[in-house]
């Protein structure tokens, strides 16, 4: 069975078919879902925790993305830690750095992404973590706040990864796990291929990012969790496993930091 280690169940693209969105995600095998908190508006935190609370397979994160890092103040800050106390709220984020678009400055960013860190290590939870640049600047300074506020004290997984395989490696030996969404099936991701060949299989993850992000086969649509076993049948091909191996250790990975019961 899969794990959806990282999709947004509530985001508006689902409101009109959402239970079956569910249903169809159990029948393709995708046993247990994340839904992230972060992405859509502060508030999508709370819609995020309202959904796990109503489904026993779904899982909710809360936390700041790094679009919304300059709407964090001390009401919001209030509500992240009301809504981290959720016990159906299994990590921070998704949470980081994004020198791509830039929808928040630079330095509300940092801000937001080092406060959610140090948060995080206080509250003993896992980080589930967004970092885009065209750059290295975003993921250099990204491990530096890492390491600097997490003091080595924390695990967190670097979601929907694209960057390069020195980076991961970097990322691996500081706590982190990889994670890959359907862009790794995508016919001219050769780089990234490499990449997701290039690292341990027990420190990588899979998901959907869902409703963005349709793997190869299903491109130009609307993106669900159904879909996830296509990311995950690459990487069995990557690393020459069965696909019910990657299944296997993939999902472990994700419970394993998410500390999700068996």
């Amino acid at each position: 069975m899969w794990l959806d280690s990282h999709c947004h169940l509530t985001a508006d693209r689902f409101d009109d078919d959402r239970d079956d969105v569910l249903r169809r995600a159990v029948l393709a095998g995708v046993d247990t879902l994340v839904a992230i908190g972060s992405g859509y508006g502060v508030q999508g935190n709370a819609e995020a925790i309202a959904l796990a609370e109503a489904r026993d397979e779904v899982f909710a994160t809360a936390g700041i993305h790094p679009h919304e890092a300059a709407e964090l103040d001390d009401s919001v800050r209030a509500s992240l830690r009301g809504w981290l106390a959720h016990p159906k709220v299994v990590a921070v984020g998704e949470c980081g750095l994004d020198y791509y678009y830039m929808n928040s400055p630079r330095e509300a960013q940092l801000r937001a992404f080092g406060e959610q860190v140090a948060l995080a290590r206080e509250l003993d939870l896992p980080v589930t973590i967004h970092v885009r640049s065209d750059d290295s600047t975003a993921y250099d300074d990204l491990l530096s706040i890492w390491q600097g506020e997490g003091g080595g004290a924390l695990e967190g997984v670097l979601h929907c990864y694209t960057g390069s395989l020195d980076f991961a490696r970097r990322g691996v030996d500081a706590g982190l796990y990889v994670s890959f969404s359907g862009i790794v099936t995508f016919k001219k991701s050769h780089e990234l291929r490499d990449v997701a060949r290039g690292l341990p299989l027990d420190r990588l993850m899979v998901e959907t990012d869902a409703p963005f992000l349709a793997p190869e086969g299903q491109r130009g649509r609307r993106n669900e969790p159904a879909f996830l076993p296509r990311v995950g049948e690459t990487l069995a091909e990557l690393h020459e496993l069965p696909v019910d191996e990657v299944a296997r250790i993939t999902s472990a990975n994700a419970r394993r930091l998410y500390r999700l019961p068996e």
